[in-house]
Parts: C-alpha cells; structure tokens; sequence
C-alpha cells in the first residue's frame, strides 16, 4: 500500500502562492530567533488533536504541553533579521522569488503549518498579527547595510 504524501507536500499542491523554501525559511527563521536571538517565551500551546500521530524527528519540546513561543510580530521581526542575515541586499528580491511580498504572506505560510499539524498556537494567536509588521522596501532593502571588513 503507498505511503500517504508528506502533509506539507499536500499543502504546497493544495496552496501555490509560496514555493517550498518560503516554508523551509520560515522554520529557519524560527528556530534562528529562538536559538541566535534568544527570543520566546515558555508557554502552553494548543494541544494536538488525539488522532494526530506524533512524528518522530520531533523533539519533546515540540510535542509537550510547553515550548517556547513568538508573537506573529516578533516572528516577522526575527524573519526580517535572518533575510538580511542570509541574503543581504538581495533580501526582498528571494523572499518575492518564493512567493512573499509582505508580512502577511508570513501570516499565511505560518498558519497553513499550522493547519497541518508542523506548527502550533496559542489561543491568542491570530493570523492578523502579522499583517503590516514593517514594509518590505523599508525593512529590507533601505535599512541593510553595507559592512566593510577591516
């Protein structure tokens, strides 16, 4: 019998606005805020329905009752860090080749994993939160700056 499709492949064929590395740079993004930038909080997140199978390659921290948590702000804003971290000037120009033209594209990518189980909320998260966190153009391209090494 065939093994069902990945969930998140399920998703990209269900959901064409955004290429698989929006979803890849998303997680990056994530844990580059939770580990690099030392940002979240402990909270309890929405527990996982009962028929959902626990993955394996998930640690216990992401299928316990608490783990650490962003706001949809504060995800945009480490996003927003780790692009210039990784692409430099060229920030926007891949972020919009995978799709993402504002943060609310965020928005979306992160609520469809959640949707299929490969992230989680809290009760007080709303898609709406990240809804114009900073402007691509401002937050992207006009606040990078060029470094000179010595």
């Amino acid at each position: 019998m065939p093994k069902s499709p990945d969930p998140l492949i399920k998703l990209l064929r269900r959901d064409k606005r955004y290429s698989l590395e929006a979803y890849v740079f998303v997680f990056e993004a994530l844990a580059f805020a939770q580990g690099k930038l030392g940002m979240g909080r402990d909270v309890a997140a929405e527990p996982k329905p009962a028929a959902a199978p626990v993955e394996a390659e998930e640690d216990d921290e992401s299928t316990e009752g608490s783990e650490r948590h962003l706001t949809g702000q504060e995800l945009c804003e480490a996003i927003r860090i780790y692009a210039l971290d990784q692409f430099g000037f060229m920030a926007k120009c891949v972020l919009n080749s995978w799709g993402i033209h504002k943060t609310g594209d965020f928005g979306d990518i992160v609520f469809n994993l959640i949707e299929v189980e490969r992230m989680r909320k809290t009760p007080e998260d709303r898609r709406e939160d990240f809804d114009d966190v900073f402007d691509f153009d401002t937050g992207l391209v006009q606040s990078f700056e060029f470094k000179l090494n010595d």
